[in-house]
């Protein structure tokens, strides 16, 4: 059975789908036979880790052994939530200035409270992604390099 090469790429609080990189990143890949989603989540407003999940979720069907996860200061730590709930692995992840605790940043930190107040099945998580790829900053404005 042929799988198709997905790629997920998740944003952060306060992000959306059309900011970053996230758009040019969407066109090379589809121009390399990818197929690209790029979910828009709830945030400010109604961002907490069910319902991102909730939304995550439409996109199952996608999900594959072919998936790579894209995920973006607060997507890598929603990402890890979705490969602990996986039934099958994924070929990998890509990091960019993710974080799995509170930032110190009280507008960033009462939002983000569901995703990393809690405990990670860390085995779970390495069951389902064998290739993590983190990516960070020294300068980073949200994700210091100690929380990174």
């Amino acid at each position: 059975m042929d799988f198709m090469k997905n790629v997920f790429i998740i944003h952060g609080a306060y992000g959306s789908s059309k900011e970053n990189w996230f758009p040019w990143l969407k066109d090379e890949l589809e121009r390399n036979n990818y197929q690209v989603f790029v979910p828009n989540f709830p945030t400010p407003a109604g961002q907490s880790l069910g319902n991102w999940l909730k939304v995550i979720g439409e996109y199952g069907y996608y999900i594959n052994k072919e998936t790579i996860f894209i995920g973006h200061i607060l997507g890598p730590v929603f990402i890890l939530s979705v490969l602990e709930k996986l039934e099958k692995p994924i070929k990998a992840c890509f990091f960019v200035s993710g974080f799995v605790d509170f930032l110190g940043n009280e507008d960033f930190d009462v939002i983000n409270k569901s995703f990393v107040d809690k405990d990670f099945d860390w085995e779970k998580i390495k069951g389902n992604c064998k290739n993590f790829h983190i990516y960070y900053s020294d300068n980073g404005p949200y994700v210091s390099v100690e929380k990174a």
